[in-house]
Order: structure tokens, then sequence, then C-alpha cells
């Protein structure tokens, strides 16, 4: 049972122990996270190299120079890991522990959760808070209706980026194949902004992330679409998918806007700056504290058939 080169099986595993335990607090406290770990090395490496004097060519390959050293550093340590891990059933478990720590599919759902507790008990400033947790602008002024969307948005873009990606490339490749993709992810976040500072040094993280999740994205899009049982998502998500500013997230998010009747995306502020984003499933209402919960029962839908899938490519491994 080794998780390398590929590991259907230990995905599942891995899947299984953050499901039950997600990262706990106490190893938190002692050793923080491996996103942490991740995002120190690439704040540092920023800082030096990201210089405004360098002109844009050479923030551009000093960026990718970043990232390629950032992945290689992580899916060297997977590739490690795996290699060095005893080939017994203690082996697996301890690598799929380790793999666990790199999904965040109960984090996800209660920190959405957090936001629609808030909204029910009509915590406005509390839901703000917590919706500022998961969702990438400013929330202490938006109104009830924004939260909603906003954190539905968050919870089906990162049932892609934070689930279903991750379990696709550790499927296909092991724990390099996830720790390489939590590197690209983590990448692109801090860095895949489009502004001064970050829009050459960060161009080819964000081309990268783009790349890594083009087909666990359209996947993420085709679960939800199948967990709502209903011709809708799929409509919506052929339609809108295109219209969003991100190649992949339109995908998801439009197949939710489907299943839920509601529209999404549209125009956000991001600090001073206004988008003016195109709606998903325009000519639907805007969501409420009561779409929330909905959408957190099509989000669990959606894992259980991911799973469902997930079972049946580990079943070749199982087996053997």
């Amino acid at each position: 049972m080794n998780g390398f080169p590929g590991g259907a099986d230990l995905m599942l595993a891995a899947w299984a122990v953050e499901i039950l335990f997600g990262y706990p607090d106490w190893l938190y406290r002692r050793i923080r996270h491996p996103v942490v770990w991740l995002g120190k090395a690439i704040g540092g490496l920023e800082m030096r190299l990201n210089k405004a004097e360098f002109g844009q060519v050479l923030r551009y390959g000093s960026g990718m120079t970043t990232t390629i050293l950032i992945v290689a550093l992580a899916g060297v340590t997977g590739l490690c890991v795996s290699l060095l891990m005893p080939a017994s059933l203690a082996g697996f478990w301890v690598e799929a522990a380790i793999a666990s720590s790199l999904i965040s599919s109960r984090s996800l759902h209660e920190h959405v959760a957090a936001v629609r507790d808030s909204l029910v008990a009509k915590e406005l400033d509390a839901a703000r808070t917590a919706a500022g947790k998961i969702v990438g602008r400013e929330t202490q002024r938006l109104p009830q209706e924004t939260i909603s969307s906003a954190s539905i948005e968050s919870l089906f873009e990162n049932a892609s980026d934070g689930v279903v990606a991750p379990l696709f490339w550790g499927a296909l490749l092991g724990l390099p194949g996830i720790a390489a993709y939590k590197a690209i992810n983590t990448l692109d976040s801090m860095l895949g902004h489009r502004n001064a500072r970050f829009a050459a040094f960060g161009g080819f993280a964000a081309r990268l992330d783009d790349v890594a999740n083009f087909v666990p994205a359209r996947l993420t899009a085709l679960l939800v679409a199948a967990a709502s049982l209903g011709a809708a998502a799929f409509r919506v998500m052929w339609r809108d998918a295109s219209r969003h500013r991100s190649p992949n997230a339109g995908w998801p998010e439009s197949a939710a806007a489907g299943a839920l009747d509601i529209r999404l995306s549209g125009p956000r502020a991001y600090g001073e700056t206004i988008a003016d984003e195109p709606w998903l499933n325009a000519g639907a209402k805007l969501p409420d504290p009561a779409d929330l919960r909905h959408a957190l029962a099509l989000y669990r839908k959606t894992m259980l058939l991911g799973c469902a899938l997930l079972c049946a490519a580990a079943l070749p491994e199982l087996m053997r």
C-alpha cells in the first residue's frame, strides 16, 4: 500500500482522516500548518526578489523562479516522505494523515456554517467577520445578501481548490502530487493578484494555477450538477461558466447558481477598486440565509458523489 506514484487509496484514507479529525488545534499551536510553512517560504522569496526597480520582465522571471522552486520543494518533500515511509499498514496511515492536512472539506463546511448560523441569528457583524475568513474581499460593510452570495461562491470555488483538486492530483501522483498542487494553489493565493505589485511577479504562478485546476474545476462542476438532480445546474453551467473572470472558478459557481436557483458573482469591491463582473444565472434572485443552508446541503451531496468516484478509482488498488 504505497501512495506513490498513484494513490487513490491513499487519498481515500486521507480524506477519511480529514473528515473525522480535521487539522487539530493542538497540532496547529505546536507546529502550525503546511500552508503556513509554504506561505513563509513564498513571502520570504517575494520580499527579496520582487523589487519595483527590476522592471516587468525581470520581475516575471523572478516570480517564475520562485514558483518553480516552491513547487519543486513541496513535491520533492512529498516524494521523500512517500519513499521513506515503511511499506506497512502503519506507514500507509501515517502518510494518509500527512496528506489529510492538505485537504479542507471539513474546515470549509465549518467556516460557511458559521456564516449561516450568524445570519440566521441576525448577528450581521458576526456574519461579516466569519465571511472574512473565507472571502477574498472586504466584508465589514457588506449587506446580508452579499454575505450570503460571497460565501456560496467561496464554498463552491473552494470545493474545487480545497477538496477536489488536491484529491485529484493526489490520486494521480500520490503525496508528491497533492503537496505540489497545494504549493501551486498557495502561490496563486499569495502572488496571483492583478495589481502593480504582483501582476508581473505572480503572473506565472497564476497561469500555473489555472492549468492545475482546469480538470478539477470542471469535474467539481459536474459533481455539483449531478448532485442537484436537475437540469438547471447543467444548463446554467454550460451557458455562464465562461463569463466568469476566472477560467476555472466559474464552472462550480455557475453550476451551484443553477442548482440553487440564485444569481452569483456580479459587481464587487476589492478595496477601493470596483470590479464590474457579469452575473451567473442573472435572472434569478439574490441568495438569502436559507439559500446558504441549501448550499451547504448541496455541498455535502457533492462531496458524497466525489467520495463515490474516488472509491471507484481506488477499488483496483484495494483489490490488489
